[in-house]
């Protein structure tokens, strides 16, 4: 638009520029970021150790430390990550993770193989066309028996095979990728929250607590329950909205790895084929799951009966040993990205263990409990679990470590040892769901999620559900437990 001034002359207006939106960083910066900050605060946080002493907790042996032993370490001993360091780190922790990397490529390729075979397709076709209207009862159920697995048995790693299962139907339903993909992370990690029987986290607590093993299994019932509501009221509200305007999925416009439509699902049809790779499938998490449970397999005989699997499913659909090895290539190529943050984001274990300042962290954030109320200790618990599982990713790990200080810390603090063992579970079940250096980032691995993504669709559910669990250490205060 032209105007005059002062002197007659005409000038052209020009427009405002717009501001360019700052890029969110990628996912491999922010973790890369947090090792740093981690690495700067061994320059800050002098090391020191504990004394510790072999147990037997539940048949296994275990390290735990001695409280009242901490003890900061020699100058000479210290061990501040350098610029160097800092880089070696990051392989480091890619090596310390090859195990769970190459789990995640092998699920990979194995259910890519399976999805090209239209199998799945021809089986959750068969199943919504089942269903019809009433899909939305399978967030609650599924997301239940997902619960159970996890509180009752301490199952996480036994249904990482169900995860692509998951993503696909979630998005087959009619909704997206995290629709799926959050049923079965919930349900896993809220069986954690709500743990009842799980001998990694509730057994190893309550053993060095000292209370009865599996005592208050009542009320860990009730968390359990209120925690299940809340996850699956979350999933359906976010559903429903999806199906009024699907653009408000948090994935919208990405394209999900483990994607199939509604479309495909009718051109496949429940023939004799689909059965027997979809019986092949079943059979084999089957024989994992027990392997697991009552055979001590780990993640060599997971990843093999997967190859396994997909063999004989190839085999099934008649494909050739070339087509075999060029699918399997192409699914591992679809999750390296996540599978290689795993290991970057164990570089956070590596940074701290090598500097020695992670019985330091334990040490202060015990000590800055003391000479408070004991209703306020209560929940001040709750937050000092939840902040060191970020510092120790690991249920059994955790208890094992926190639990000889945080015991007999709650009896000075007027607290109930029974009670500090619902802050521990509380604070490393939720806690799995946020933390890079916890399971949520392989489970975004194996379910193609991004990581953010996951952030933002859960960060708000996790808000209510620490408010919970606030108010159920609360409860548990005031019933006496």
């Amino acid at each position: 638009m032209e105007h005059t001034d002062n002197k007659g002359e005409s000038t052209v207006k020009e427009k405002p520029k717009k501001r360019k939106k700052l890029a969110m960083p990628d996912t491999y910066i922010i973790v890369a970021f947090i090792v740093l900050v981690v690495a700067g605060l061994t320059w800050f946080i002098p090391p020191g150790t504990y004394d510790y002493e072999e147990i037997n907790i539940n048949g296994s042996m275990k390290k735990i430390p001695v409280d009242g032993t901490f003890h900061y370490l020699d100058a000479s001993e210290a061990n501040p990550t350098g610029v160097l360091a800092y880089f070696k780190s990051l392989y480091t922790g890619c090596v310390d993770a090859a195990d769970i990397i190459f789990v995640i490529f092998i699920c990979a390729g194995t259910f890519g193989i399976l999805v090209k075979t239209g199998a799945f397709h021809a089986g959750i076709g068969s199943v919504l066309r089942k269903m019809g209207n009433k899909d939305i009862l399978l967030v609650p159920i599924l997301m239940t028996v997902f619960a159970l697995g996890s509180s009752l048995f301490g199952m996480l790693s036994e249904f990482y095979g169900f995860i692509p299962l998951m993503v696909g139907l979630g998005i087959a339903m009619g909704y997206d990728a995290m629709y799926g993909f959050a049923i079965i992370a919930l349900g896993e990690y809220v069986g954690f929250m709500g743990a009842t029987l799980n001998p990694y986290t509730v057994g190893v607590a309550q053993k060095i607590a000292g209370v009865p093993i599996y005592s208050a299994t009542g009320f860990r019932i009730f968390a359990l329950v209120c925690f299940i509501l809340a996850s699956s009221a979350y999933v359906i509200v976010y559903g429903k909205r999806l199906k009024k305007n699907p653009q408000l999925s948090v994935v919208y416009g990405e394209k999900s790895i483990h994607a199939f439509n509604m479309e495909e699902l009718d051109q496949y049809k429940m023939n004799f084929k689909a059965v027997l790779i979809i019986l092949d499938v079943l059979a084999t998490l089957g024989i994992l799951m027990y392997g697991m449970m009552k055979l001590g397999w780990g993640y060599g005989e997971l990843s093999g009966l997967f190859l396994v699997m997909s063999m004989i499913a190839a085999g099934i659909d008649r494909w050739t040993p070339n087509r075999w090895v060029d699918e399997f290539i192409a699914g591992v190529k679809t999750i390296l990205w996540g599978g290689m943050l795993t290991g970057v984001a164990k570089a956070i274990v590596v940074v701290m263990e090598d500097a020695h300042i992670k019985d330091t962290i334990i040490f202060g954030l015990s000590n800055g409990l003391n000479g408070l109320p004991s209703v306020v200790s209560a929940q001040t618990m709750l937050v000092a679990q939840t902040v060191l599982n970020f510092f120790i990713p690991s249920g059994s790990g955790q208890a094992a470590a926190t639990m000889p200080i945080m015991a007999p810390l709650a009896d000075m603090l007027g607290v109930s040892r029974q009670v500090a063992c619902l802050a521990f579970q509380f604070g490393d079940g939720l806690s799995n769901l946020v933390w890079p250096t916890c399971g949520c980032v392989i489970i975004c691995a194996l379910g193609g999620i991004s990581i953010q993504k996951w952030w933002k669709w859960f960060m708000p559910l996790a808000g209510i559900l620490f408010v919970m669990q606030m108010a159920l250490i609360a409860l548990a205060m005031l019933m006496g437990l």
